[in-house]
Formats: structure tokens, sequence, C-alpha cells
């Protein structure tokens, strides 16, 4: 049997805004943040709606300079439906990008990796389709608090 190509379809863009973060401090694996959710908003073909400030970024920024995201959220859908949200992702680039990132500054995606795989849980019928699905994200990190995704359904 040949190996197949990945297909992906868009499924969401979605923006969050996280508050200024809990330094939890040098831990065995690196250095822990929490930052957490205060909001955001995600839209795409089959689902929109808003996140829920009542999650968080468990941030690890690795001896190695690669930031691990531990992320859990609410969305709730424009017509009322609750989803919940866990992913985990990856942030690294050269140390002279990665610098600006941390100055505040805007830089381009494309200067930097930021992926993350996010997992869907819901108890909504018209939304039980998100329980079946892998999905791939590529972020985005904005100043001064701001994160987004472009979301993609793996086929």
């Amino acid at each position: 049997m040949a190996a197949e190509s990945l297909r992906s379809e868009f499924l969401c863009s979605l923006t969050g805004f996280v508050a200024p973060a809990r330094d939890v401090g040098a831990t065995p694996r690196g250095t822990r943040r929490f930052y957490p959710a205060i909001g955001g908003s995600f839209e795409g073909p089959r689902l929109r709606g808003e996140v829920l400030p009542d999650g968080g970024d468990w941030l690890l920024l690795r001896p190695d300079g690669v930031f691990e995201q531990d992320v859990r959220i609410t969305l709730k859908t424009d017509d009322g439906a609750f989803i919940y949200v866990r992913y985990a992702g990856m942030r690294h680039g050269p140390p002279e990008v990665m610098a600006r990132l941390a100055q505040g500054e805007t830089v381009d995606p494309s200067e930097y990796y930021f992926r993350v795989a996010p997992v869907f849980e819901t108890g909504a019928d018209r939304y039980a389709w998100l329980n079946n699905i892998l999905a791939v994200g590529v972020g985005e990190r904005l100043p001064p608090n701001m994160v987004r995704y472009t979301i993609f359904e793996i086929l």
C-alpha cells in the first residue's frame, strides 16, 4: 500500500487574548508561565463564536529555547453550544527573531515556527463531528497579548 499525502481543509481562524503571565518560575523542565485566557473569537465555514475567559496557556520555556504550549479553552458558538479545546504546540526560531517577539515587536510568522494540534470535545449534536477529527494550526503571536491561529482539519 502506497503512502498517501495528507490533505487538509480550512476549519477556522481563532484569535485569543491573554492576561499578563503568572510566573511559576524555573522548574526541572524549564521556566513555566501561566497566561490566563481573557477572550477572543473564532470563525470558519461550519462554526463561529467566542473564546470564553476561563482557560489559559501553561507555557514552558525549555532550556533549548523552545516554547511548549499546553492550552485549554472553552469556545461558545454563535448558536449557544460549548466546545472544549485543548492543544499542545511549539514555538521556536532564530534567537534574534525570538528576542524581537519577546520585546513585543510584530514579527512575520514566516520567520519562526509556531504550530499547534487542537483536539475538540463537545456534547452538542450539531458539532459532534468535531469529536472525531484531527486538526493542526499555524500560529502567530501578536503584541501585546494576542495570538492568532489558522486551523485546518486533517482529512
